[in-house]
This record gives structure tokens, sequence and C-alpha cells, in this order.
């Protein structure tokens, strides 16, 4: 397939785009600083783009079969954020001007923030209310995937904590909730590979189970 990724250069998006390459697809990183990117490959092309206005990612859209999207925007301790719901409006935008369908985008567990009261002193405690802003925002870009974007194919994937790892041959669970339980409804882990992510986000591509639905995932 031809992909448009975003958020290419960060940590995530960089095991996305090799696996990308891996899996024989063509791709189009769009970044805010193209020496940020030092992949070099025949099937790989990396443009600079404002992910906040539709008129520039239109330009980058243009004949691609699916959009991905990594975008990571830091938190705010005492203010809110909304660098996920402006970039996911842009990009809506964008895909219905030049009728690209696909979508799948990373968003995290927990978006609503009181699905953590079963989590981990530590999550529930330290790591939510320093997030909250982030996981705010995200939870309001799902919401508006959910109530204004009926006609796109998209897919949200949520991973738990975010490792710097490569991808393994592990089993993926998925659920279709704000985390993935174990068989006594508390979270089945605090962690995930960002290599498995990508590996997940990649494999729901042409998989209609997960049209326009918002999944949790995790390794086994």
């Amino acid at each position: 397939m031809k992909l448009s990724i975003l958020g290419a250069s960060g940590q995530t998006g960089l095991y996305l785009l090799s696996q990308a390459l891996e899996h024989g697809h063509e791709v189009k990183a769009l970044v805010r600083d193209v020496n940020k990117i030092t992949i070099q490959h025949e099937r790989l092309k990396v443009v600079e783009a404002n992910i906040f206005s539709q008129e520039s990612l239109v330009e980058h859209l243009q004949g691609q079969d699916a959009v991905m999207s990594c975008l990571g925007f830091s938190y705010k301790m005492f203010s809110s954020i909304s660098g996920y719901t402006d970039s996911m409006k842009a990009i809506v935008g964008a895909m219905r001007q030049t009728e690209v369908n696909r979508m799948v985008v990373m968003t995290s567990w927990y978006t609503d923030t009181s699905s953590a009261q079963n989590s981990s002193f530590f999550v529930r405690n330290l790591l939510i209310p320093l997030i909250k802003s982030v996981l705010t925002n995200m939870f309001e870009m799902e919401q508006y995937l959910e109530k204004e974007c009926p006609d796109l194919n998209w897919t949200v994937v949520r991973p738990p904590g975010l490792q710097n790892v490569p991808v393994t041959d592990k089993e993926i669970l998925t659920h279709e909730g704000y985390f993935v339980p174990d068989e006594n409804g508390y979270p089945c882990t605090n962690t995930v590979s960002r290599g498995d992510v990508a590996r997940f986000m990649l494999s729901t591509l042409n998989d209609e189970k997960w049209t326009r639905k918002i999944v949790a995932m995790c390794c086994k």
C-alpha cells in the first residue's frame, strides 16, 4: 500500500516506518524536520508538512491508500492541550479532500482517566495526574472520530506505557475498552514495546474487524 505516516520521526513512528518498508509498502513520511529521519530506502519519501494545516497535508495525501499517525504532544501540568484534536481535524479534512478513506491512529490506555481506578498505585496516583492533559485531548480526538467521521474507515489503537524495544513475536491481546483486562478485570500489564505497537497498527490496515473501532492492545 501507499502509506502516509505522521509522527514518523518519533520513537514509535520510526518503528512503524521501518516495519512498513519491510512489509513492502511505499511510505511517505510527513515530518516537521526532514533531517530527523536518516533512513534511506527506494520506497521511502520524507517530506516536510504542517500537521495543523489541511492545505499542507492535501499535497502529501494525494494518491495515497492510507494515513497512519503516531503523533504525540507534550503534557502540560496546569493547562489543557489541543494538538491531538487540532491535527486530526486537519488530517480528516485533507483525507476527505483527497478521497483517502483509511486511517490508523495511536492514542493510549486510560484516555477516559476514570478507567484507571483498578490500575497500579503508580499509574493511578502519579502517572495519570501528570499526563492528564494528554489523555484528555486524546479522548477528545477519539470522540471527534466517533461522532464526526462516520464516512471514514478509521481505527484507534490504544497501547499501555511505551517501551523503546524492538518488535517481538509475542501474542497480541486486544480489548474494545480503555485497557486490556486480566481474568479479574484488572489491567494485565503496564507496558508494551513500541515495535509491537507498530506491528499491530500495520496488521489492522486490511482487517475489517477494526473498522471504526477503538481497540486497546498489549502483548501476552
